[in-house]
């Protein structure tokens, strides 16, 4: 077939470890022979991260705000030992967390149901998706160690120059401390975001937080979601026959296992990045999970929702062969070529992506699956392959539906 002709590139940001692999081998195998494919590129691998001072970093969100489409690859969160082994000038805060921070909105990620895997949770028959808040909290924190002997307080200059003190703690002993914040505007949008996208799917909403504890904080997340509801959605969702529904998160974790799925559970940003994978693990796979950030001026960052895959990198280096599930990385380069064509109104692109992403899922149903669902899959006729050679079985079927 004629390679498919893009019109606006899509951002693509490049990654770490075995995803990065990965990465490389799926656009030369799954792409580049039915796409001309364009893209402006960011290398957001940590060696490159670190050579910039995390520029790129903030340089790949604002192209992608230029362009409205993106797509990112898994990148290293930098520790005390990534310090070490990279020979860091400093411990980078999360790519994830500067990119959400500069483009705003709400991740979304649902899973990739294939039959064949099961859900751990046996009463869960219906994809529930997560909305993740994307600004803000521990992502965006300032913490440090604080001596014994020190006083630590709370300190708001007003525009005025006046100053409100509250006291956090009396250090008798070493310890330490976390300051966060978030801002109206963006909760705001987090509300817009989720109820828009939920009217779209004609979902539920389930939100939580914990005010009955944090009643400054988190409190304000619920006042607001609830304003906003009842001043724009309350009727919509009516019309729509869906519903709001408030509550606290251990009960939302509580009402999550019983259900049957078939809603959104929208969370604050460190809530959703736990339950996110709880939820992934509990359908199957964190492999198995599409997450996409939409903000509210409608920029779209496509990504996998799994880490680098290190275990896997380093077999991959002595030259041992590797069984890394890619379809979260797929589904992330399908989801920008649907939006990217959506946007250019070009109907080549997301169909082709369409295809690619039924290509993938009817690999697994055919029993050709990486080592992660061959251990939990339920077929009787599996075979369990490597990377490289799920790729292909992937494009074999491609091949046949174009």
């Amino acid at each position: 077939m004629e390679k498919i002709k893009m019109i606006t590139p899509i951002v693509e940001m490049d990654g770490d470890e075995m995803t990065r692999i990965i990465w490389q081998q799926l656009k030369d195998t799954l792409i580049l022979p039915y796409v001309d494919l364009k893209t402006e590129y960011y290398d957001l691998g940590l060696v490159h991260r670190n050579e910039t001072d995390d520029q790129v970093t903030v340089d790949a969100a604002n192209a992608t705000k230029k362009y409205g489409v993106g797509v990112k690859c898994a990148t290293i969160t930098p520790n005390a030992a990534r310090m070490d082994e990279y020979n860091l000038k400093s411990m980078w805060k999360s790519p994830n967390g500067t990119i959400r921070a500069i483009l705003d909105g709400t991740v979304f990620r649902s899973p990739i149901l294939v039959k064949g895997i099961v859900p751990y949770i046996p009463t869960w028959k219906k994809p529930i998706c997560i909305a993740r808040h994307a600004y803000g909290d521990v992502y965006k924190n300032t913490e440090m160690r604080v001596e014994g002997g020190s006083k630590a307080e709370l300190c708001v200059t007003k525009p005025d120059g006046s100053e409100e003190r509250s006291l956090i703690f009396d250090f008798k002993s070493d310890g330490i401390i976390q300051g966060m914040h978030n801002i109206d505007k963006s909760i705001s949008s987090f509300a817009r975001s989720c109820f828009n996208y939920a009217l779209d799917q004609r979902i539920d909403v389930w939100f939580a937080t914990k005010d009955t504890i944090s009643k400054t904080y988190d409190h304000r997340f619920k006042d607001i979601f609830a304003e906003i509801f009842e001043n724009e959605y309350k009727d919509k969702f009516e019309e729509a026959g869906i519903t709001y529904f408030y509550t606290l998160i251990d009960d939302a974790v509580a009402r999550v296992i019983r259900s049957e799925g078939g809603y959104m559970w929208a969370c604050k940003n460190y809530d959703g990045d736990v339950m996110s994978d709880m939820i992934a693990t509990a359908f199957g796979s964190l492999a198995m999970m599409t997450s996409v950030l939409v903000s509210p001026d409608g920029i779209y960052e496509f990504e996998a929702a799994h880490g680098t895959v290190q275990r896997h990198y380093y077999k991959h280096l002595k030259g041992e062969e590797t069984s890394t599930n890619s379809v979260a990385t797929i589904f992330a380069w399908t989801g920008a070529l649907k939006k990217r064509g959506e946007l250019d109104k070009l109907p080549e692109l997301p169909s082709f992506a369409e295809k690619l992403e039924q290509a993938t899922i009817k690999t697994i149903e055919d029993g050709v699956m990486t080592g992660d669902l061959y251990l939990i899959s339920t077929l009787e006729n599996k075979t369990k392959v490597n990377t490289e050679d799920f790729l292909k079985a992937v494009n074999e079927r491609l091949s046949a539906m174009l």
